[in-house]
């Protein structure tokens, strides 16, 4: 069955991508979900079930939330640990002192009067001794609750015990969860009984009990059960899948049912992945402090912009881990992604991918589309435009590129008319250059076909070539970048070659491009460009919106223009996203670095930011009102002359003057994280984080550390 989100994958513009003969090595058992250190592995599911049925309470954008143990807003008031046992020995000690009085008569017998007035004589002065000592001695031990129960709430016991008894002792997340009730038992399948398909679901069930299915394999057939749902495909073609394949049905094209490794925490019914540990400490919310920290669609479907210097932890920390879970989402059927970075950056093994294109490399089995898969030469002639010149465009906001769009128009056009396809990068050079071979030899065909408007528009491109200044000269500047010999066998338009175009993010395919940095930095920025301006084109205009694509850009120098930031501003409704890091924000313009920041909903500061990039971030984080705090000590002038002798013993005995101190609490607005914070109050390995969900959610800026 080709479940929604998980049918042909190969839709590129020239060859279909080849499936692999089999799968990756290692993955004809994936690993299971993520165990405790030190946890023997358990073969017959326990694992599988014991992830599946864990709890996954609600909580605030970015909180993992996978065993999370939800805590309230506001932080309560501590009780420092001294006063606390010291209050309740001193209730402890007042209690028994009360009993013993009682007991002993000191008190007098008033207390007993109950006991004597509501119970018959015959009960206390029969002849049956047990009885009546039973009588008595409940009697007495109902008095003794009594005064423990008021010194227990008095001396705060409850909180003694929960803060140094046994509760204490046992370590988080050690009680096991009993299991639920099969209706309600995600294991059991309930959705798929309650519309009677009772053999599917047992066919589930019983892999998931022997440790067959796996997590990817849930979420697969969970996404092709919502394509059920919503009438895409039919009930029957779904459980003659799920019988015939059990929890391998709906695979993923490539055949894969896991990644070969693993090295983040992931969750795949809830989508996150998790990156760290929200710190404990004064400037995060109390509710958020000690949890972990994860990212999932609903997030980056916002975008994210991460700046922070070169080892800061943007790859590792970041890129790498959001590779992994939108890899799986794919193998789930889920999202369609696309990894941008130099060659060697550490995006995930080839394995993980099913196309990965290395320009420049000889070696490379996909090359790169040159014009994103369109057959319109007015759409390729602004991806173009904006990949070659987009970063020379005036930076200020409402500013473009037309007069390059329209250049490149002007040849494409003509060009596709006369040999039905886009000119190759040694052909479109010549063009630009105004060679006179080419451009006559283009004019020839357009006669010769009696295509009268586009030869005026080769009449209009010879006419602005003779004016000084004339654009298509930088343009011709820039696509010799791309005419080198390292880049001799890629850009191919003519068919010969096996070029991926991001048309192809309609389904759930798996990118990885390597960028040759080294030796070709001014190409790869070039490329950068060209691959930003193709996926924000191409999924604004796809068909399955519920299909999340995501772009995810190792280093984004050079990248951020005008027609980028309109770009990813426009991701958020078409269910896209894309994640951007810099080493610096002075690597985008001055102006565009206010419109950068509120265009992506997930901004983060990694240490060893610079004071003028945490300017930026302040500013755009804003202000909040706390509670500040002002103590004064004044001195005490005393008046008599006994006062001043008591004020001469104290000075003599502690060396200072006896003051008085007075405190003044009042609420002022100040900067949630300042520019000097950021700069060098963030200690390595963690990150200040905001957040936003697809939803209109926010989380403020969280201190994380990125390695728990």
């Amino acid at each position: 069955m080709d479940s929604d989100g998980t049918r042909d994958t190969r839709r590129t513009q020239a060859n279909p991508v080849p499936r692999p003969a089999a799968p990756p090595e290692g993955s004809a058992l994936p690993p299971m979900p993520a165990m405790p250190p030190g946890a023997p592995p358990r073969p017959d599911g326990a694992a599988f079930l014991a992830w599946l049925r864990a709890p996954r309470p609600e909580a605030a954008p970015g909180v993992w939330r996978l065993g999370h143990l939800p805590r309230p807003e506001q932080e309560p008031e501590p009780t420092p640990a001294r006063q606390l046992l010291s209050g309740a020995l001193i209730a402890f000690l007042v209690g028994w002192l009360v009993w013993s009085l009682l007991w002993n008569g000191y008190l007098g017998g008033w207390w007993v009067i109950p006991l004597e007035l509501f119970t018959p004589d015959s009960w206390r002065e029969g002849n049956d001794r047990v009885g009546n000592a039973v009588l008595w001695y409940s009697y007495y031990t109902l008095i003794a609750l009594a005064i423990l129960l008021v010194v227990g709430r008095l001396g705060r016991w409850g909180e003694v015990w929960r803060r140094y008894g046994p509760p204490a002792w046992r370590p988080a997340g050690a009680a096991g969860q009993p299991a639920p009730a099969p209706e309600r038992d995600p294991a059991e399948w309930p959705q798929l009984r309650a519309e009677g398909a009772h053999e599917a679901a047992e066919r589930l069930a019983a892999e998931a009990r022997t440790g067959i299915m796996r997590d990817v394999d849930h979420a697969r057939i969970s996404r092709a059960w919502q394509s059920v749902r919503s009438g895409r495909h039919g009930l029957t073609a779904f459980t003659g899948a799920v019988l015939k394949d059990g929890s391998g049905a709906c695979a993923h094209p490539s055949g894969d049912r896991d990644l070969p490794t693993r090295h983040a925490r992931h969750d795949l019914l809830t989508g996150q992945v998790r990156l760290g540990t929200t710190a404990d400490d004064p400037r995060n919310p109390y509710h958020y402090r000690g949890s972990g920290l994860a990212l999932g669609p609903d997030l980056l479907g916002t975008s994210l912009l991460a700046v922070g210097p070169a080892g800061s932890g943007k790859t590792g920390s970041l890129i790498r881990p959001l590779a992994e879970s939108l890899c799986l989402h794919a193998l789930a059927g889920r999202a369609a992604v696309v990894a941008v970075g130099a060659a060697g950056a550490g995006l995930g093994p080839d394995g993980a991918y099913d196309v990965v294109v290395r320009v420049g490399h000889p070696e490379s089995v996909y090359d790169l589309d040159l014009y994103g898969g369109t057959t319109d030469p007015d759409e390729a002639a602004a991806i173009l435009a904006e990949a070659l010149v987009g970063d020379l465009a005036d930076p200020h906001p409402g500013s473009d590129s037309r007069r390059s769009t329209t250049v490149l128009a002007q040849l494409l056009g003509p060009f596709q008319a006369v040999h039905g396809r886009f000119p190759s990068v040694p052909e479109l050079r010549g063009l630009l250059d105004g060679a006179p071979g080419p451009l006559a030899a283009l004019r020839k065909g357009l006669t010769d076909t009696g295509q009268e408007p586009l030869l005026r528009e080769l009449d209009a491109r010879e006419r602005q070539m003779a004016h000084p200044g004339d654009v298509g000269t930088v343009l011709a500047d820039r696509i010799a970048l791309l005419d080198r010999p390292a880049f001799a066998s890629f850009f191919d338009t003519s068919g010969h070659t096996r070029p991926f175009s991001l048309k192809a993010l309609d389904h759930p395919v798996r990118v990885r491009i390597d960028l040759p940095e080294r030796g070709h930095a001014d190409a790869s920025r070039i490329l950068a460009r060209l691959v930003l301006a193709q996926f924000t084109a191409g999924v604004t205009v796809r068909e399955d919106r519920s299909l999340f694509a995501c772009l995810l850009l190792d280093d984004a120098s050079g990248v951020v223009t005008p027609e980028a930031v309109r770009g990813i501003q426009r991701l958020r409704s078409a269910g896209a996203g894309a994640v951007l890091t810099l080493r610096t924000l002075d690597d985008a313009p001055r102006p565009l670095r206010g419109p950068l920041l509120g265009a992506t909903g997930c901004r983060m500061a990694l240490s060893g930011l610079t004071p003028w990039d945490g300017q930026d971030f302040a500013e755009v984080w804003g202000k909040e009102w706390t509670e500040a705090r002002d103590v004064t000590d004044r001195q005490i002038i005393a008046e008599t002359p006994a006062g001043k002798a008591v004020h001469m013993l104290r000075r003599v005995i502690t060396g200072k003057a006896p003051t008085a101190r007075a405190v003044t609490v009042r609420q002022v607005e100040r900067e949630r994280w300042s520019a000097s914070e950021l700069a060098h109050g963030v200690p390595p390995g963690h990150a200040v984080l905001s957040l936003t969900t697809v939803r209109g959610e926010h989380a403020p800026p969280l201190l994380v550390d990125l390695r728990g």
